[in-house]
């Protein structure tokens, strides 16, 4: 499944972050990514599926960059594990159920997800 939800990491958040509003830009992105997930009823196999994140590319860069960029993988900031506890977080409360997946994060002109389960 391709989903068209752009990839947020997880914030590090405290407390406060529970009552604050409004909330902080980084843990605004977050909630508003994990109701994008619930809204387009994202699903992963807890026995094994692979979860590529697409990330957009700045809109600073030349014509000519985002050329030769799109598609190599995504080598900076944020990290993989980051996007995947934003991911699993938003989707269960308890995710130590998921045992098997294999992540990738790459550059893209839009930012989206896709999620391959195995059966």
């Amino acid at each position: 499944m391709i989903y068209p939800i752009c990839p947020v990491p997880k914030p590090r958040m405290t407390g406060r972050d529970k009552w604050l509003r409004p909330a902080r830009p980084a843990v605004k992105r977050y909630r508003d990514f994990c109701d994008l997930c619930r809204l387009h009823k994202v699903k992963l196999n807890p026995s094994g599926c692979r979860v590529t994140f697409f990330l957009p590319m700045p809109e600073s860069w030349s014509a000519n960059k985002r050329r030769v960029t799109k598609g190599m993988p995504h080598m900076v900031k944020p990290d993989l594990d980051n996007l995947t506890k934003s991911l699993f977080d938003a989707l269960y409360a308890n995710d130590s159920i998921i045992y098997s997946i294999s992540l990738g994060k790459y550059w893209e002109e839009e930012g989206k997800i896709i999620i391959e389960n195995e059966d």
